[in-house]
């Protein structure tokens, strides 16, 4: 028992040990109480603000555990969806590229809340997606994200991806705070590579 006991602590020092519970129970839950999804059909995991989520004044979610919930949104959408499947048949890795996110109210202790998923464009590498935090309390988004998922390790565009995913699947228009947000990221490219 004891030896049992320090592994554990072991684990809990050198390892996010709820972070790697939290990936298994949403993924399992998704796989057998979910049905999959079409790409862009929105979808959805619930939490809570607890206090291992708060800031430092032990009133609200911090802003480091707003993009941790996003991992496990992103990884729910991604096996609901099938497309890191399809991914993965083709060798390839998907990361998180870049992330936005507006907060418009902040989340409190104690609140639950839920966080939507959905596709909303892609271009050759990179498919985009918008995640809204919205608490079951009053239904209000707290905080919207828009995120840039790049695909590594391929050839093909996402486009043909997503084809596979779901045959006969149209690309979304640009929309325009989209399409402001991926201008911006492209000077700050440009700013970044004139430095090198």
């Amino acid at each position: 028992m004891v030896c049992l006991v320090t592994i554990l602590l072991i684990l809990y020092v050198f390892f996010d040990v709820n972070y790697f519970l939290r990936i298994f129970l949403t993924l399992g839950w998704g796989r057998l109480f979910q049905k999959k999804t079409k790409v862009f059909d929105p979808t959805c995991i619930y939490g809570i603000c607890t206090t291992q989520d708060v800031d430092l004044f032990l009133k609200h979610m911090n802003n480091a555990r707003y993009l941790r919930e996003l991992d496990f949104a992103r990884f729910h959408y991604y096996d609901r969806s099938g497309i890191y499947g399809e991914i993965r048949r083709r060798g390839g890795g998907a990361v998180q590229g870049a992330s936005s996110t507006r907060y418009r109210r902040a989340l409190g202790i104690l609140t639950p809340y839920k966080v939507t998923t959905k596709l909303i464009y892609w271009e050759d590498k990179n498919f985009y997606l918008e995640h809204e935090f919205i608490s079951l309390t009053d239904n209000f988004i707290r905080a919207v994200v828009l995120s840039k998922q790049t695909v590594t390790g391929l050839k093909d565009p996402v486009s043909e991806l997503i084809a596979k995913v779901e045959p006969g699947a149209q690309r979304p228009e640009l929309n325009p705070d989209l399409k402001l947000w991926m201008e911006s990221m492209e000077e700050s490219s440009k700013k970044l590579k004139k430095q090198n």
